[in-house]
């Protein structure tokens, strides 16, 4: 759910990564977090928790870059950088679920209400 608050956010803005993909990102990092807390693998390999969110924010940024990299108009044959606010916020949206997974709901709503203020407020400080 905490990563469906992003989402809406960037689905009212019409961004390409929208309400679904920020929960499903969200969704899958808090997944991935805990089954190595819920399996028992962390006695066997107590770094295994390190890994995994390791793992986590590498494959997000992955994702991210698709978001950002795009081909420009046919005119000008120059790649242009787009969408750093939205691959920023998918990667906050994996952070979101990792501490969700890790039973840290308290810092995940906060972190959560942080990301919308900073989405809202440093847009329209931007814009004026």
């Amino acid at each position: 759910m905490l990563g469906g608050v992003i989402g809406i956010e960037r689905q009212l803005r019409r961004k390409s990564a929208g309400l679904r993909t920020h929960m499903l990102v969200s969704l899958a990092s808090a997944l991935f977090t805990l089954i190595p807390l819920q399996t028992g693998m962390l006695q066997s390999s107590p770094d295994a928790l390190s890994r995994v969110i390791q793992g986590i924010a590498a494959g997000v940024g992955f994702l991210g870059a698709g978001e950002i990299i795009r081909e420009s108009s046919q005119k000008s044959q120059h790649p242009e950088v787009h969408g750093l606010t939205s691959a920023a916020a998918i990667w906050v949206s994996a952070a979101l679920g990792i501490a969700a997974g890790c039973g840290l709901w308290q810092l995940g709503l906060i972190s959560a209400l942080l990301t919308i203020l900073v989405l809202n407020l440093f847009k329209k400080l931007e814009n004026s």
